[in-house]
């Protein structure tokens, strides 16, 4: 086999790779994958053309860019959500500027539409257990502040060593 096949089945056999990528990606069936190869005149997609397989590729690609772009626009509206509940619950004020600050510093970007989709989940997380801590937090303090307060009360207020 000479170099250039050699190179040439590699890049065939990275294309099917993507291409099954994107299909579970985009939710595809096997059936629906039948079809697609059966649109090209061969069984399995292994026997599509390298050159119809960079053309599929690529729309599926723009498929998935579109449904993870509108993913990606509620997650950042998820985050600023979050962010600006827990800025409330603290008392500070807020707007979509000192959020999207909060959110620029924690992650290391300097453009809130640049942060990653994964990395906006994790702010989601982030802020959405820092509102869970501090009302556990507070429900403890409260506890403790009941219990010393019934113990002074009932005349336990003697100092024990």
């Amino acid at each position: 086999m000479t170099k250039e096949n050699k190179t040439m089945d590699e890049i065939h056999r990275g294309l099917v790779k993507k291409y099954h990528t994107l299909c579970t990606l985009l939710g595809i069936s096997d059936d629906e994958k039948k079809t697609i190869a059966a649109s090209y005149g061969v069984e399995s997609s292994r026997d599509i053309d390298t050159h119809d397989l960079i053309d599929i590729c690529g729309k599926l690609s723009a498929q998935l860019s579109k449904k993870q772009g509108d993913d990606t626009d509620k997650l950042r509206k998820r985050v600023m959500a979050a962010i600006g509940s827990w800025l409330r619950s603290t008392g500070r004020t807020s707007n979509a500027s000192v959020i999207k600050g909060i959110a620029c510093r924690c992650t290391g970007y300097s453009d809130f539409n640049k942060i990653p989709r994964e990395r906006l989940r994790n702010l989601i997380g982030l802020f959405n257990n820092k509102q869970t801590d501090a009302r556990q937090a507070e429900a403890v303090k409260q506890a403790m502040l009941s219990e010393t307060l019934a113990r002074y009360a009932g005349g336990d207020n003697v100092a024990q060593a």
